[in-house]
């Protein structure tokens, strides 16, 4: 155990939270947005899932909303970027928007492994999805007067604006029942508390038929040295570790999170593991920890596609 870890769980009791609470580092590079948003936008095609949504809604962007930029770009009308405390929008969003705009008029290459070594879901292909995002579609979604009004509305924020943030998401009804087509994260979902309620809100705030895509990392997260020390940790360390912290993770296992999306009335329609067999031996996890089965133990992440499951 880290003295180190350990230190910083206490010091989180006596330090004003807002040195403990940091967080919403979500990269704000236009490459690694664009990178993201193609990626599921990929799956969601390999699974045989609508890729034209019109309400796109992201859990936990932080602060970068650059995913939701490229949504938009890309044809969506709307985007609303849900988390646990509010981000400003920053000062070079549209700078962003413009830098991402350039790489869909380019038909950039999907930025991988060699860009973004730890980025997931993987590819088989990099290439730019033209597939998906034919030259029609393009040609309506990059047209100069369409990108000049989102611009615009951007700048202007407020009702008009196509870009929302919610935050606390889970106070004031957050969104309207039915009204989004596509849900996403990027390594968010890890550091949910309550599972169980977010998968209901994100089955209530979809449409019938509607899908969301979760890339869900399962690792320590700094809490321990080995991938999955963060399982080895008692309910009583773990207290200890965690400290009043806003958000550390959850340590749910990939099971746990796909038990609780078919209670929340998902079907999960794609799962993607990554399976790693280093790390502590089962024997040496807490004692939650030790039934669970080989292959739930080995996964230190994963991708999911779900869809309503009366869709």
């Amino acid at each position: 155990m880290s003295l180190y870890v350990v230190a910083k769980g206490l010091a989180s009791f006596v330090l004003p939270a807002a040195l403990t609470n940091r967080g919403g580092g979500r990269t704000h590079s236009a490459r690694y947005c664009y990178s993201v948003y193609l990626r599921h936008l990929v799956k969601l095609a390999e699974a045989g899932l609508p890729t034209a949504p019109r309400a796109v809604a992201e859990i936990g962007p932080g602060e970068s909303v650059g995913a939701g930029l490229a949504a938009l770009i890309a044809g969506a009308e709307r985007y609303v970027g849900l988390d646990v405390k509010h981000y400003a929008l920053r000062p070079d969003t549209l700078a962003l928007f413009d830098e991402i705009a350039a790489l869909f008029r380019e038909r950039a290459p999907i930025p991988g492994g060699a860009e973004f070594p730890t980025i997931k879901p993987e590819l088989r292909d990099d290439a730019f999805p033209s597939r998906i995002l034919g030259a029609d579609r393009m040609a309506r979604a990059l047209d100069p007067a369409r990108l000049d009004a989102l611009r615009r509305r951007i700048a202007a924020g407020g009702a008009e604006s196509p870009l929302g943030h919610i935050a606390p998401w889970h106070d004031a009804g957050s969104v309207e029942p039915g009204a989004i087509d596509w849900i996403f994260s990027q390594a968010v979902m890890e550091h949910v508390d309550d599972l169980a309620l977010t998968y209901r809100a994100c089955r209530d705030w979809l449409a019938p038929g509607g899908a969301m895509s979760h890339q869900i990392d399962l690792k320590s997260h700094g809490t321990a040295s080995a991938w999955n020390g963060h399982w080895a940790y008692s309910d009583a360390m773990w207290r200890v570790v965690r400290g009043r912290r806003l958000y550390l993770i959850n340590r749910a296992p990939a099971s746990a999170h796909r038990a609780a999306m078919r209670a929340a009335g998902f079907a999960i329609v794609a799962d993607s593991p990554v399976i790693r067999r280093d790390g502590l031996a089962k024997s040496r996890l807490a004692a939650r920890f030790r039934g669970l089965s080989d292959d739930d133990a080995a996964t230190a992440g994963l991708f999911a596609i779900a869809r309503r499951a009366d869709a």
